[in-house]
């Protein structure tokens, strides 16, 4: 059996100005997308016990997902988001006091035979105590290395908190703007990542330049940066970076070039944001993708 990766975090509903609602959160869209590549991942979230929380797992059943990670709470909602587009980018409010505040330790599904690939986080989830224990308590039993996804959404993020995550990971994912809030040092890009690289031990720092597509900066200080993607008519950006977060894992867990990798991710990403929502709801265009690079696509 292949060990499969644990995805913690949120799970939520954007909620769109022209009354659109979607499910998404970063670690659900990134689950949803290994999901349909044959990643095999093991959600670990919680939801309400209320109408939304009935839907997110409906969807997961219907996606062939697992959802013995997926905890209920009684008393939280489960959890939304706000969106409004300013100036072409998506301005999030994100409600407090939602379900996935409150992954709870004592709740955790055991850990998979096989073991796991590694854990997925990103900073939102571990912005209360309740679900920062919960994590802790998984990555302790669990051993798996730490992939981090920065997600810096104000007012839930303090810049020691995320250096401390930075510390405890062994790949990290973020964008150009997160690393100048989060940087140590001066300099370019590849210099603030090596900086990082260099003082926590990590393998891999991975910096998106939207339209630009993105760079890589590996243990060695070596960048590695393809041709970004061919420009795409852009729809919705809401989950281009959860879109290429899920091939970036899916090509550490395969062993796939870190430039073949970088190039795959950007590509769909680009696909991604054609589209209205942060997920493809049918098989269609990843079975497209799967074929381009020989892979099973776990969607019948």
């Amino acid at each position: 059996m292949t060990a499969s990766p644990l995805i913690f975090g949120e799970v939520l509903f954007d909620h769109f100005p022209n009354g659109d609602s979607v499910l998404g959160g970063a670690p659900f869209n990134v689950a949803w997308h290994l999901q349909a590549f044959g990643g095999h991942p093991l959600l670990i979230s919680r939801v309400g016990n209320d109408p939304s929380g009935r839907d997110v797992r409906s969807a997961m059943h219907n996606w062939g997902m697992d959802d013995s990670g997926l905890q209920d709470d009684p008393q939280r909602p489960t959890g939304r988001v706000d969106i409004e587009m300013v100036n072409g980018e998506p301005l999030y409010t994100i409600h407090p006091g939602a379900a996935f505040d409150a992954i709870r330790a004592e709740a955790l599904p055991p850990i998979p035979n096989a073991g796991a690939a590694l854990i997925y986080h990103g900073t939102l989830a571990l912005r209360t105590n309740t679900s920062r224990a919960g994590f802790d308590t998984l990555r302790h039993f669990s051993g798996a290395p730490l992939f981090l996804d920065v997600n810096l959404r104000a007012p839930w993020w303090h810049v020691a908190e995320t250096r401390r995550m930075v510390a405890n990971a062994r790949w990290v994912k973020l964008n150009a703007d997160e690393l100048a809030h989060l940087a140590i040092a001066d300099g370019d890009i590849p210099t603030r990542a090596k900086a990082w690289i260099d003082a926590h031990h990590l393998d891999l720092v991975v910096v998106t330049l939207g339209a630009q597509g993105a760079i890589a900066i590996d243990g060695a200080g070596t960048v590695i940066a393809p041709p970004p993607p061919k420009t795409a008519h852009v729809i919705d950006p809401v989950g281009a970076g959860d879109a290429f977060s899920a091939v970036l894992i899916l090509g550490l867990m395969r062993g796939w070039d870190i430039a073949l990798t970088l190039d795959r991710a950007q590509a769909f990403a680009s696909a991604i944001v054609g589209q209205r929502g942060a997920l493809a709801a049918t098989p269609t265009l990843y079975r497209d993708f799967a074929k381009d690079w020989q892979i099973t696509c776990g969607m019948r």
